[in-house]
């Protein structure tokens, strides 16, 4: 390809609007084009390295035993209300109507029609395992498009779907496709880290993410350095230690101890509304005070219960509460429910449905809001003094808190999502009637996993990961070239010429050539080769041509070397070959 035939234009600054790194980039190497929030076209460039990377999960996939098949984007909305998950994804989901009134979502992902799919084919278990892929458009609704491509309205998804007879098919089904994850990380010379995470919308039991480390990234990551457990902060659990005072003051669980408990009292709390005010006035540790944090879920009011040193992680409330909406109560929706913000607890409050944190029973002797203003309880214990309607685990982890395998410390680190592969078990499968005749003739539902990686977040994780303040650094096994040649002063009689020639000469050994034939200055060439990230530049000019050779720089090094003009394709190419090998 000639540069001056290229369609897109190279920036010298980023848009205001571009946030993240891979945004910046991006939009500068004229790779990515903005049509709306969380909408892009790709651009020649970008669309060369997307195929690349589709290219290698392809080949990853079929090596995996998978088969490709192509689903549709309008999906019946009948399926979705015969999964049932249509409320899960609430407004996540598109939708739209036809003419003759029928409603149809747009795919945010394929386990419904996959599943009808296997529902129609599939009868018996000598049909098994089965895994079954596409990369296909999906659209969400997504409520804060941001950072460019990492989270997007329209994306470009792989989505693999196994079906299996039983948990020990699904067991291999799921760690034959994350071994394909690492092997496609690998390629991609990207560090993913994989680490429990949260099912959301799509459902199931168990769910992993990969996840690259960045600082750019949109997601914090909860790991412990000792043992190697990780985990998505929507995810993550923590050993919930307490201090030696309250265990000090702790009756064992026998009913006749229990009655030792010191009675609820009544204290003055004045000027003292958040929990360390409250702990500090009263010389307590925070996590021996219990705090209320209220909410809307579904359309319905919430009391949640806490203790004051922990914070409510909304995912794992969602998921407890099996909700699709959820958002803080204003101040005068508290008082609306007849409760006081900062003087709040379930002690006497009836109606309402209240919802607790494990923590409550991991201590004695709380400290309470009195629900009237200026007060609280001393001494609140939890069955005694209260009920709730629901105990969880419903609490932040946080850096610092105690790791639930080998109690070391917590560390935390932003992260980017290049991947994300779910257990579903048989919850959809069942509602498809989608089932197997075993070998004693016996229907049982088939076993399933879903298994996705978007190409464009995974796109933009390589720059978060791979650049520097010039520009990209691609991996040569995604560049949307191999070579950048770069004939310099055009206008003297020599250039030319011999750099058409080396042009031919390389794109007849095979190689991917970007062609910079631009009669600009050094300047602006070596600056757009450094942008765009080509892994290697040829440069020629008339200095270089006096020696009869050519300056061969790596995109990744300072120093360059000089080949020989004559027989340079092949040199070229041993180039390639050296650091293709060397990187794998």
């Amino acid at each position: 390809m000639r540069f001056s035939k290229l369609f897109g234009k190279t920036l010298r600054q980023a848009p205001a609007e571009a946030e993240s790194v891979s945004h910046q980039l991006l939009l500068r190497a004229g790779m990515i084009a903005q049509e709306a929030a969380g909408i892009y076209s790709y651009l020649p460039l970008g669309w060369r390295v997307l195929r690349n990377i589709e290219n290698i999960i392809r080949e990853e996939m079929d090596k995996a035993g998978g088969q490709e098949l192509m689903l549709p984007v309008l999906q019946p909305f009948e399926l979705w209300q015969q999964s049932g998950r249509y409320a899960s994804f609430g407004k996540s989901l598109f939708t739209l109507t036809d003419r003759k009134e029928h409603t149809l979502a747009l795919g945010p992902t394929h386990e419904e029609v996959i599943t009808d799919l296997v529902h129609r084919y599939v009868q018996s278990y000598r049909e098994l395992p089965l895994l079954l892929y596409q990369i296909q458009t999906k659209l969400r609704d997504e409520p804060r498009p941001r950072g460019g491509l990492l989270r997007v309205r329209e994306f470009i998804m792989k989505d693999l779907y196994s079906f299996d007879a039983d948990e020990a098919g699904l067991d291999e089904s799921y760690q034959s496709m994350c071994q394909a994850y690492r092997n496609i990380y690998t390629r991609l010379d990207l560090p993913a880290l994989i680490v429990e995470a949260d099912s959301g919308a799509i459902g199931g039991k168990d769910s992993h993410e990969f996840m690259v480390l960045t600082e750019g990234g949109e997601d914090e990551v909860i790991y412990c350095s000792n043992c190697g457990y990780a985990a998505n902060a929507d995810k993550a659990q923590f050993v919930k230690t307490v201090e030696p005072v309250i265990r000090s003051q702790s009756p064992d669980s026998s009913e006749g101890e229990a009655k030792n408990l010191p009675p609820l009292e009544e204290i003055a709390t004045p000027e003292t509304k958040t929990i360390e005010e409250v702990a500090s006035f009263v010389g307590v540790p925070t996590n021996q005070t219990l705090k209320a944090v209220f909410y809307f879920i579904d359309g319905e009011f919430i009391f949640v219960i806490i203790r004051g040193d922990l914070e409510v992680n909304e995912t794992k409330l969602r998921n407890a509460l099996k909700c699709s909406e959820l958002r803080l109560a204003t101040e005068g929706e508290v008082n609306e429910a007849g409760l006081i913000a900062g003087f709040a607890s379930p002690i006497g409050i009836k109606g309402i449905k209240t919802v607790a944190d494990d923590s409550i029973t991991s201590g004695f002797n709380f400290i309470v809001g009195a629900n009237k203003p200026r007060y609280h309880f001393r001494n609140a214990n939890y069955p005694r003094d209260f009920q709730v309607d629901l105990i969880a685990d419903i609490a932040l982890a946080q850096p610092g808190d105690s790791c639930p395998r080998c109690r070391g410390k917590l560390s935390s680190a932003r992260g980017i999502e290049v991947g994300h592969v779910f257990k579903l078990g048989t919850f959809i499968s069942e509602r498809f009637g989608a089932s197997f005749l075993d070998s004693d003739g016996k229907s049982r539902p088939i076993i399933m996993g879903c298994y996705g990686i978007g190409l464009g977040r995974l796109l933009a994780a390589i720059v978060e990961q791979s650049h520097d303040d010039k520009g990209i650094i691609w991996p040569l096994s995604v560049a949307p070239y191999q070579v950048y040649l770069c004939p310099l002063h055009l206008d003297k009689s020599a250039v030319l010429p011999t750099a058409e020639r080396i042009y031919q000469e390389l794109q007849k050994e095979g190689l991917e050539v970007l062609f910079d034939d631009r009669d600009d200055s050094p300047g602006v060439k070596f600056n757009d080769a450094d942008l765009l990230g080509i892994p290697l530049r040829l440069t020629l000019s008339p200095r270089t041509l006096q020696s009869q050779s050519v300056e061969a720089k790596w995109r990744t090094e300072k120093e360059a070397q000089l080949l020989p003009v004559e027989n340079l394709a092949a040199e070229v190419k041993k180039l390639l070959d050296e650091n293709v090998s060397f990187q794998s």
